[in-house]
């Protein structure tokens, strides 16, 4: 009896364990099919994103519940699909040795593609090629009819140089030189003469400036405003006023600069104090130009906490702790002698309503919260001037000689371009953060040059010429000019884009009809339909079911490459589609190499489920070498080249991939389902297949 209760217990035990197990597989393999079924959904919901949230829309409303709906993506079409613009640049190498012309052409191909990707321009093709001598960058923008809109688009980017003088050039001019100077400004002198004689006669200046001036003062009648004895252009116009006691009224005689002549309206007089102050800026996020995060309440209670400790001896510490106006906070705060019209006027009142030696009360203007100390004032005399400009021949203007030699700083090695604005002037500037070669270089360069000028040319003119005061070591450079805020923000956006580090000009522009595009993509289309036809046909007519399962892996194969093509942002040209039909008949190779194995097992005797698991397993070693071999050449391919060649390079590798898998998983779980099916074991289905075999 306990044996027979013993054996009984044993085989209800095994029987419970065999429908355990078969219940967890069962599970296991619920929970793997409906993982497959989402990733399907998923997959065709981004193919076809409009199908889909056609369908959630009907869902919400009918049972007020929807799955998310899903963005609208459209496949990325190339030139030659979309149609587009097709620009080609040539760079200037004269300027560089000749080791170092690929680097170059590689680093404007670079700036190039950087910018394009800056501006919006969908998917461009940028490229390289050297032939004859000619280093040409050829740029493909998809989309683009409107081929100047797409140079302007991508913007001739600024060549930045830094230059020293020249020391050792003669300028002096020979005598034929000196010559045509000298008959040259004879005339233009009798013609300046002439038009200050029609002034002092009574003619209205200003419309005589308006109509010969060649300044750009003209529109406004010559009209300069107030000058001071500083003033680069005009203090020797105001020291002559002063030593010859001139009054009022057009003067008698031309005054000369170094390189203008003048015809003079010297309009009134007027006495000025001049403070010198320096100041402390607490900023707060909103505040105009802040860059701070703090506050407004916080900014006020630093200015306050600031103003209870600051004296005339510790104004200077205080401001390099405190003041976020980064231009003067290392030298104090000191913004100089300001005049009246140079400040925004809340800080301007303060600064002029104050005696020498006090710091004021806390100041609010539109850049945060202001302590102003004013150090000391001068009196000075100011002159209200109109002038008319004559031309005015120069040696400059006969003697072609460029002063200046390069250095090896350029705009390559900047890191980073901003816009501030001068403390004094409040004109917009670009302040340029260097790399750490570019931040060396510069550093040695101001070490050379102290005391001396070092120019900063952009696009080959020179937009400031500073004097080295001391070396500088910051890595930190300035670019002062007289820029609008839009001319800096851009030069700004420019140099962050990457300044080139040659010039370079279009030389071939053409545009590629959306129409001709259009073509290429319907007859791109109705082949692969055609061929795909073709080869699904040829399939199911020879291998039967198992043609079947390799169609139906193919159309999952097909899926799958489009929805990738979609994620990861493939641009689909000719040759990318070239690569794509091709990696189509790779997939359709793996198939073949299955079916002819499983054909020979078959024809061996073996049953259908063994000879299916053989024919996968005696397949993968020629499937996976095949393939491994050309994933290497497409590697190869998409690492050594540009533009199409590696669309079809990529388009390749993903097929590849994806063949392998829809072969091997997708192709191998259709024949599981029918393996174990009698009534499909016959020659009808499986080509090999024998009557006693099943």
């Amino acid at each position: 009896m306990l044996k027979r209760a013993i054996q009984n217990a044993g085989t209800g035990f095994l029987k419970f364990m065999q429908a355990f197990g078969s219940g967890v597989w069962g599970f296991r393999r619920f929970i793997r099919n409906f993982i497959f079924g989402l990733v399907a959904i998923a997959m065709l919901a981004w193919i076809f994103p409009q199908p889909w949230n056609s369908a959630m829309d009907a869902m919400h409303a009918k049972v007020g519940f929807r799955f998310p709906k899903v963005d609208v993506v459209d496949y990325r079409l190339g030139l030659d699909l979309k149609g587009g613009a097709h620009l080609v640049y040539e760079a200037d190498m004269s300027s560089v040795a000749e080791v170092d012309r690929v680097d170059a052409l590689s680093g404007v191909r670079d700036v190039i593609e950087r910018r394009v990707n800056a501006f919006g321009v969908a998917e461009p093709i940028v490229q390289t090629n050297i032939a004859d001598g000619h280093y040409r960058v050829l740029v493909d923008l998809p989309g683009v009819s409107d081929v100047a809109a797409a140079i302007a688009q991508i913007g001739e980017t600024p060549v930045l140089a830094f230059r020293t003088p020249i020391e050792s050039v003669n300028l002096d001019p020979t005598k034929e030189q000196q010559q045509q100077i000298d008959e040259a400004q004879a005339k233009e002198r009798e013609a300046a003469l002439a038009i200050m004689e029609r002034a002092r006669d009574g003619e209205d200046f200003a419309t005589l400036a308006k109509d010969n001036s060649i300044n750009s003062t003209k529109d406004a009648g010559g009209y300069v405003g107030f000058v001071t004895s500083d003033d680069e252009e005009f203090g020797g116009l105001v020291e002559r006023i002063e030593s010859d006691r001139l009054r009022t009224g057009v003067v008698n005689g031309l005054y000369e600069s170094t390189s203008r002549i003048y015809v003079v309206d010297y309009m009134s007089r007027e006495k000025r104090v001049e403070p010198e102050v320096s100041h402390i800026l607490v900023c707060y996020s909103g505040a105009s130009r802040c860059e701070q995060t703090r506050t407004k309440e916080e900014a006020l209670a630093i200015i306050n906490d600031v103003k209870s400790q600051a004296n005339k001896n510790n104004f200077d510490e205080l401001a390099a702790q405190y003041s976020d106006d980064a231009a003067n906070a290392s030298e104090g705060g000191s913004l100089g002698f300001i005049t009246k019209g140079q400040m925004v006027q809340a800080f301007e009142d303060a600064a002029f309503g104050m005696r020498n030696g006090r710091i004021s009360d806390v100041v609010e203007t539109e850049f945060g919260y202001h302590l102003i100390y004013r150090t000391s004032s001068r009196s000075t005399n100011a002159y209200e001037i109109a002038v008319i400009e004559m031309p005015w021949t120069t040696l400059s203007d006969v003697l072609v000689i460029d002063p200046w030699i390069s250095t090896e700083l350029s705009g390559k090695h900047i890191k980073h371009a901003s816009v501030a604005f001068d403390p004094q002037t409040n004109q917009p500037l670009v302040i340029l953060d260097f790399n750490e070669d570019g931040a060396e270089i510069f550093a040695t360069l101001t070490e050379d040059n102290v005391g001396k000028v070092i120019g900063i040319f952009l696009d080959g003119a020179p937009i400031t010429t500073p004097v080295v005061q001391s070396a500088i070591y910051g890595g930190q450079a300035t670019i002062t000019g007289n820029f609008s805020l839009a001319e800096a923000k851009l030069l700004a956006q420019r140099l962050n884009a990457g300044a080139l580090p040659v010039p370079i000009e279009v030389v071939s522009q053409q545009t590629i009809g959306p129409t001709l595009g259009a073509e290429s993509l319907d007859m791109s289309v109705k082949a692969g339909v055609a061929g795909f036809a073709l080869v699904a046909l040829f399939l199911i007519a020879y291998y039967r079911l198992s043609g079947v399962f390799s169609v139906v892996a193919l159309v999952v194969y097909v899926l799958i490459n489009l929805a990738l093509y979609k994620v990861f942002g493939v641009t689909m040209t000719l040759s990318g589609i070239a690569g794509f039909v091709f990696s189509l008949g790779i997939a359709v190779d793996a198939n073949v190499l299955i079916f002819e194995r499983l054909k020979e097992e078959l024809g061996d005797g073996r049953d259908l489920p063994s000879a299916v698991k053989e024919a996968f397993r005696r397949a993968w070693p020629s499937i996976r070498d095949g393939n491994v071999t050309t994933l290497i050449g497409t590697t190869v391919l998409y690492a050594l080249t540009t533009g199409s060649i590696r669309g079809f390079a990529l388009t390749l590798t993903i097929g590849i991939l994806v063949s392998l898998f829809t072969a091997m998983v997708v192709t191998r779980a259709m024949f599981k389902l029918v393996v174990n099916k009698k009534k499909l074991r016959k020659p009808l289905f499986f080509l090999g297949a024998k009557e006693g075999n099943e």
